[in-house]
C-alpha cells in the first residue's frame, strides 16, 4: 500500500504561502526584527506540512517568501514567487507592528489568514488590528489568528489555541483552492423530479470556481456497446467481484426474480458501467492505447453524479454497485483515492461530498435522511425501550446508491469504528468491509433493469457530521450541518424496522447532537428542520471547518450544533452583527458576494 498516489486531476496541487511581515524601517528596527520574523515563518510552515497532507496522500508543501514584507516592492515580489509556485492559501505572520496596507496580500481570490504573535515586547496585535481592518475596507476577508496567551519574545512554540485555528483554516483554504478549476461531471438531467439534481451552472461557477461538464447517459450506453473499456481491467474487474462481492437475498416475488444468466450478464453490466464513469471522471491513458484518444481524456471531475432513475434504470441495471464502489476508498485494484459521486446525479449533495473529503481525506457517505424514530415509536412497534444515544429517538440514513463501503465501519483506530484516509487502511480491514457488504438484487418494481445495491450495517460510535446544501430563491446558496453519532440497536430491533423500507440497502442509525434549542430542540426537530431528501455524511465532528469552508466561499449557513468557541470565521464576520453571528454570516456572505463573482 503506498502513502501517497499520483492526481488524478489535471494541475498542481496548491501549497501554503507564508507571509512574513515586518517593520520597513532600516538602520535598527528592522534589522532586529528580521531573524524572528523569518524564524516565525518558517516555525509556521514546518507546522502545516508536519500536520496536513493532500487527498492523494502527499505532505501539503509550505512556500516562505525570501525575504521579510515590509513595503509594497516586497509584497508584489512575494506574490510572483507565489504565483510561479502554485501558492493557493496564504498566511502572513508577523510579531510586530508593519505598514498594514503595504504588506497585506491583495489576491482576491486566494484565502488569507494573519497570524500576529501574541507578545509584549513588540506590537504584533496592533499590526494584527490593523491590517485586519484594511482587508474588510477593501472587501477582502482575512482570518485572525491571536493566541489567548502571552509569549516571550523568543518561545517559538505555537500555543494549542494558535494551532487549532491554523489547521482550521489552512484545511478550509486547501479545499477552497483544491476544486478550484475543476469540473462537476454531470451525468443524465434530473432524476425524478429532484431538485439536487437540477444542475446549476451559476453555483459551480461562481461560488466554487468549478465547471460543469453535462454528458448524456447515452454516452455510456455508447462505450458499453462499442467496448470502449479497457478489456484486461474490466477481466480483473469480474474476477474481483465475485470473488469479494456476495449476492444478497432476492427480494423480489418468484415471478419477478431474474436467471442466473440474466444476473451474470447484469453484473458484467454493472462493472462496465464503474469502468466507464472513472473514465468518463478522470480519464484513462489506456484508452489512447486502444485508439479512443478523446475518450481517454476525461472531464478532470473532481466530483460527479449519474442520473440513473428512471431513464435509464427503466431499461438497464442501476447504477447502486458503480456508485458504491466509486465512493469506496478501494477496489479491485486495491487501495485508492475514493471518488465523490452522487447517487440521483443530485449535485447538490455531491458538492456537499466534496466539502466532507476535502477536509477530511476520507470517503464520505451519501444517504437519503429517510425516518425519525421516536423512543415511543420504537417502543410501539418493537416493544423495545431505547437506551443511551438512541433514548431521544434517531434517525434512518438509508440509500440505494452511493453508500460508501467504507462506511460500515469495519475499519478501526484506537479499537473503534471508523473511516480513513485510503493511506491508513490495512488490507484485513478492506477485507472486513466487503464481507459485511452484500449485494442483493434490485427489487424490480424500483428498478425495472434490474441491478445489484450495496446492504449492510454501520457501525455504532463513529463520530459523525452530516451536512447539506440547498439553493434557496433570493439567497442563493446555503448549508446545514448536524454534528452526531452512528449507534447501535438491538440485533432484533434492527431488523424489524429496517424490513420497515427497503432492506437490501446500506442502513445508517444516526443520532445528531441536540442543544435544547431551535432545529436542534431534539432529534426530530433536526429531520423536520433538514432541506433536502439526502445528506452527505463525513466520518468525525467536522462541522466547524465546514463553518469556516462555507465563509471562505461566501455561504452562509442555515443551521448548526457546533459551540461557539470552535467557530472560526473571517474577522469581518463580527462587523455584520457580532450579538447576532447567524444572521451575521447571512450578512456577510450578501455583502462580500460570490467568492468568483
Amino acid at each position: 500500500m503506498s502513502a501517497s498516489v499520483k492526481s488524478p486531476w489535471i494541475g498542481r496541487l496548491p501549497k501554503i504561502g507564508i507571509r512574513p511581515a515586518i517593520d520597513g524601517r532600516r538602520r535598527g528596527v528592522r534589522e532586529s526584527l528580521d531573524g524572528q520574523v523569518m524564524a516565525m515563518a518558517r516555525n509556521a510552515a514546518e507546522f502545516l506540512s508536519s500536520r496536513l497532507k493532500h487527498p492523494t496522500g502527499e505532505p501539503v508543501q509550505c512556500v516562505v517568501a525570501d525575504t521579510c514584507i515590509g513595503g509594497v516592492a516586497e509584497a508584489a515580489a512575494c506574490a510572483d514567487k507565489f504565483a510561479r509556485e502554485g501558492v493557493g492559501v496564504s498566511l502572513t505572520v508577523t510579531p510586530c507592528w508593519c505598514y498594514g496596507s503595504e504588506t497585506m496580500d491583495m489576491d482576491p481570490l486566494i484565502p488569507k489568514a494573519v497570524w500576529g504573535f501574541n507578545g509584549t515586547e513588540r506590537p504584533g496585535a496592533v499590526y494584527l488590528a490593523a491590517v485586519l481592518a484594511a482587508h474588510n475596507q477593501k472587501g477582502l476577508p482575512a482570518f485572525g489568528i491571536y493566541g489567548r496567551e502571552v509569549q516571550d519574545a523568543g518561545d517559538s512554540t505555537i500555543p494549542d489555541d494558535v494551532q487549532e485555528k491554523l489547521l482550521r483554516f489552512a484545511r478550509a483554504g486547501l479545499a477552497v483552492a483544491t476544486m478550484r478549476g475543476k469540473s462537476y461531471l454531470s451525468l443524465g438531467g434530473v432524476s425524478m423530479g429532484i431538485a439536487g439534481s437540477i444542475v446549476d451552472q451559476p453555483l459551480f461557477e461562481r461560488h466554487l470556481g468549478m465547471r460543469v461538464e453535462c454528458v448524456d447517459m447515452s454516452e455510456v450506453a455508447r462505450r458499453i456497446d462499442e467496448e470502449i473499456y479497457d478489456p484486461d481491467e474490466f477481466e480483473k474487474a469480474l474476477a474481483w467481484v465475485g470473488a469479494h462481492c456476495k449476492e444478497g437475498k432476492d427480494y423480489n416475488p418468484p415471478a419477478a426474480r431474474k436467471s442466473a444468466e440474466a444476473k451474470a450478464a447484469d453484473w458484467r453490466t454493472v462493472v462496465k458501467m464503474t469502468l466507464i464513469f472513472r473514465d468518463l471522471m478522470i480519464g484513462n491513458p489506456r484508452l489512447a492505447e486502444l485508439g479512443y484518444g478523446e475518450e481517454a481524456l476525461g472531464r478532470n471531475a473532481i466530483a460527479g453524479g449519474f442520473q440513473g432513475q428512471r431513464a435509464w434504470t427503466d431499461h438497464a441495471p442501476n447504477g447502486d454497485f458503480s456508485e458504491a464502489i466509486l465512493t469506496s476508498s478501494f477496489d479491485w485494484n486495491g487501495v485508492r483515492m475514493p471518488f465523490q459521486f452522487a447517487t440521483e446525479n443530485d449535485c447538490l449533495n455531491g458538492v456537499g461530498m466534496l466539502l466532507g473529503y476535502l477536509l477530511t481525506n476520507t470517503a464520505q457517505l451519501f444517504a437519503d435522511v429517510r425516518t425519525f424514530w421516536s423512543a415511543e415509536a420504537v417502543k410501539r412497534v418493537t416493544g423495545a425501550t431505547l437506551e443511551g444515544r438512541a433514548a431521544g429517538g434517531f434517525i434512518h440514513l438509508i440509500n440505494s446508491g452511493a453508500a460508501t463501503l467504507d462506511g460500515s465501519g469495519e475499519q478501526t483506530r484506537d479499537g473503534k469504528p471508523a473511516m480513513k484516509p485510503f493511506w491508513e487502511i490495512a488490507p484485513e480491514e478492506v477485507d472486513r468491509c466487503l464481507k459485511a457488504t452484500t449485494w442483493p438484487a434490485a427489487v424490480s418494481e424500483y428498478f425495472r433493469g434490474g441491478g445489484y445495491s450495496s446492504c449492510y450495517l454501520s457501525k455504532g460510535g463513529m463520530p459523525m457530521t452530516m451536512n447539506r446544501l440547498s439553493l434557496v430563491h433570493g439567497v442563493g446558496p446555503v448549508l446545514q450541518i448536524a454534528e452526531g453519532w452512528s449507534i447501535d440497536l438491538p440485533p432484533a430491533v434492527h431488523e424489524v424496522l429496517n424490513e420497515r423500507t427497503n432492506p437490501t440497502w446500506p442502513t445508517t442509525w444516526f443520532v445528531p447532537n441536540t442543544t435544547g434549542e431551535g432545529p436542534f430542540a431534539d432529534v426530530y426537530s433536526v429531520m423536520a428542520n433538514w432541506s433536502a431528501n439526502h445528506g452527505a455524511i463525513s466520518y468525525g465532528h467536522i462541522g466547524a471547518d465546514l463553518v469556516t469552508l462555507a465563509s471562505m466561499l461566501r455561504i452562509p449557513v442555515a443551521m448548526h450544533n457546533v459551540p461557539p468557541e470552535r467557530l472560526f470565521r473571517p474577522s469581518a464576520w463580527g462587523l455584520f452583527g457580532a450579538l447576532e453571528p447567524q444572521a451575521a454570516d447571512y450578512r456577510a456572505c450578501t455583502s462580500f458576494g460570490p467568492l468568483y463573482g
